[in-house]
C-alpha cells in the first residue's frame, strides 16, 4: 500500500475533491508543467506563503523545498530578505516554523 500524500491525510474524509485537485491537478499537472524547475517552484510557494501569512501550509512546502534541492541557508535567506518585503511579524513567523522543520 502507498503512503498517502499530505493532502489525503489531512483532509481526504471530509473534502475528497479538494484532495483530487490537489493531488491529480496542483501536483500532477502545475508542478510538473513547463520550463520553471520544482526547485524555482519551492522558492516561489515558501515565498507566497510567507507573503499571504499562510503559516499552516509552510511546514509541508518547506520540507518540499529542501526535497527540490534547496538548503536551508537558502530558505533561511529567503525568509530575512521577505521580511523587508512582506513584513517583520510574518519573517519573524516563518523563521520560527522553518527553525522546527530544520530541527526534524
Amino acid at each position: 500500500m502507498t503512503q498517502p500524500t499530505s493532502a489525503q491525510a489531512a483532509i481526504m474524509d471530509f473534502a475528497p475533491k479538494l484532495v483530487e485537485l490537489t493531488d491529480d491537478v496542483l501536483f500532477g499537472d502545475v508542478w510538473e508543467h513547463g520550463d520553471l524547475p520544482k526547485r524555482d517552484r519551492s522558492l516561489i510557494t515558501v515565498a507566497s506563503l510567507i507573503t499571504s501569512s499562510s503559516f499552516e501550509q509552510l511546514p509541508n512546502q518547506l520540507r518540499l523545498a529542501k526535497a527540490n534541492g534547496l538548503t536551508e541557508t537558502e530558505i533561511t535567506e529567503a525568509i530575512i530578505h521577505l521580511a523587508f518585503y512582506a513584513g517583520w511579524p510574518k519573517a519573524m513567523s516563518a523563521i520560527q516554523v522553518a527553525e522546527k522543520v530544520f530541527a526534524e
